[in-house]
């Protein structure tokens, strides 16, 4: 890599770099307000740190996506996603939605719950917890229909693993085989569950297909009316709200799983803010430096992951999964994607 090239990375990482350092001193200065020992602000520090790379190891796949996605939005609506959504993923996912899910489960007001996590973090802890099996029906079942149809697609001509992708797409032509395939694992999982936890199991993965259809149909919808219009701002909000959908999916197993390491929403705020914007910079990286296009299997690499990690998702409603093993999974699959391409490249120089 050459010097120019090395600047040129530096800078995409520059505010990852300064909201880590402020993140990293608040973290630290929390541990010290909480316990008041060095101990404590070592300890602090450190789950900070280690949420933001777990934050990381399980968003490759998301900013893979989202760069797919952002090349065919105009630079007006990219710009937006780039500032809003930052601001919506960070603040809105890693705050908000674990408030509200203690709003909802514990039927108490907003300042309820902030009070409840700033007091009581071991109950706050145990009600998202709790909604665990909901979030992993919603979530999976988004994702999963994600990569399927990604995969399902009948005009689609390159593929990594012949075998798999080529029936895959094949099997498009025979409509609503991905709501199919969706419904069946549904309803298989939920026959593993108590009749409480499989019946919110089967309604929370049915709003999870019902939204994606709705986002799906909605950008489909605005996507034809801005090129009757000859405009690209309504199909820009189409793609922007499915973006900001699929990213609350993939955010939805990391919160989660952040509560195993603390059951401070503060903390785990803070981690998993740090890890957004690393993700925020790889996505940018990988749509201005034109990635995807030159490594051909790095998209197909990211949606096996995502519907590895769909699976996953519906699993941990039966047994635990550790975060580490579905990032690390995840990772190594975008990197055996990333090691086809370049051994493509150089076969075809």
């Amino acid at each position: 890599m050459n010097i120019s090239s090395q600047r040129s990375t530096l800078s995409y990482l520059f505010w990852p770099f300064v909201i880590t350092a402020l993140g990293l001193a608040i973290g630290a200065f929390l541990g010290w307000q909480a316990e008041g020992t060095l101990s404590a602000v070592l300890s602090y520090f450190l789950i900070c740190a280690i949420l933001a790379v777990l934050e990381i190891s399980l968003s490759f796949d998301n900013a893979i996506v989202n760069a797919n996605k952002l090349k065919s939005m105009t630079p007006l609506w990219r710009k937006r996603f780039l500032t809003w959504g930052i601001v919506i993923a960070v603040f809105g996912m890693r705050i908000v939605f674990p408030l509200l899910i203690v709003v909802i489960a514990a039927k108490v007001g907003p300042l309820e719950a902030v009070k409840l996590a700033a007091s009581q973090p071991e109950e706050y802890a145990r009600i998202m917890q709790d909604a665990h099996v909901s979030i992993a029906a919603f979530g999976g079942t988004f994702l999963m229909m994600v990569a399927l149809g990604f995969f399902c697609d009948p005009e689609k001509d390159l593929h990594w693993i012949n075998w798999i992708e080529v029936r895959m797409a094949s099997s498009a032509t025979i409509k609503g085989i991905e709501v199919a395939l969706v419904l069946i694992l549904l309803i298989a999982f939920a026959s593993f569950l108590p009749t409480e936890e499989s019946n919110t199991f089967i309604r929370a993965g049915l709003y999870g297909l019902l939204t994606y259809l709705i986002v799906d149909t909605l950008g489909a919808v605005l996507d034809r009316t801005s090129a009757a219009t000859k405009t690209a701002a309504q199909g820009g909000l189409g793609a922007f709200l499915y973006l900001e959908v699929l990213d609350a999916s993939f955010s939805f197993d990391g919160v989660i799983g952040a509560f195993a390491l603390s059951q401070n929403l503060f903390i785990i705020a803070i981690g998993l803010g740090i890890g957004a914007m690393y993700v925020r910079a790889m996505t940018i990286m990988l749509v201005e430096r034109g990635t995807l296009s030159q490594y051909r299997y790095l998209e197909h690499g990211a949606f096996y992951a995502i519907l590895i990690l769909s699976v996953i998702m519906y699993t941990q409603t039966l047994v635990h999964i550790p975060e580490t093993i579905t990032g690390l999974g995840g990772a190594t699959l975008i990197g055996i994607a990333l090691l086809s391409s370049c051994r493509w490249n150089k076969a075809n120089a």
